[in-house]
């Protein structure tokens, strides 16, 4: 028998992605890619949170999970989180997140929509479940999939409708 703590429950799961959500409209208001996380320690309070920052700090590597981890290391005085951690997100984390999820070693990652195009946890790649790296997370049911890509959908939707009309209005060159 396994003296490990149980898995977070569907309520706890979706109380933390909704707040995510809340980050990743934070995010889109402000101009960035609409992406929220949270990192919640074993006692499940919130140790940190965040959302995408790129385009205002001008640092590519300013993705939500990368500044949610951050925060929470910084909170615990560790390079590493409390053992029994979840970390909640909106948008299936990239391979340079998940590389730092592993070494962060959350217990659970628990994220909303899945990325096909970029995803390191198991739709491009699977990085945070691979046998080969010394730490690996236990991947948790993201409750509001539907609402997390919906908004990154209307985000670039919205995006791509604006770049037509500036391309339209825009003289052409030779």
């Amino acid at each position: 028998m396994s003296n490990a703590p149980p898995a977070p429950g569907a309520d706890v799961l979706l109380h933390w992605m909704q707040r995510a959500l809340e980050l990743a409209r934070q995010a889109e208001r402000q101009g960035e890619v609409p992406v929220g996380a949270v990192v919640v320690g074993p006692a499940g309070d919130a140790l940190a949170e965040a959302f995408n920052r790129t385009e205002e700090l001008r640092d590519p590597s300013a993705h939500a999970e990368l500044l949610a981890l951050r925060g929470a290391c910084a909170a615990s005085g560790t390079t590493r989180l409390p053992a029994g951690s979840l970390l909640v997100v909106t948008l299936e984390p990239c391979a340079m997140c998940a590389g730092a999820i592993v070494l962060a070693r959350p217990r659970w990652l628990c994220f909303g929509a899945a990325d096909p195009k970029a995803g390191a946890c198991g739709s491009l790649l699977d990085l945070v479940r691979d046998p080969r790296l010394n730490h690996r997370v236990e991947l948790l049911p993201g409750p509001l999939a539907g609402e997390c890509g919906e908004l990154l959908s209307a985000f670039f939707r919205a995006r791509r409708n604006s770049a037509g009309r500036d391309c339209r209005d825009r003289p052409r060159s030779l």
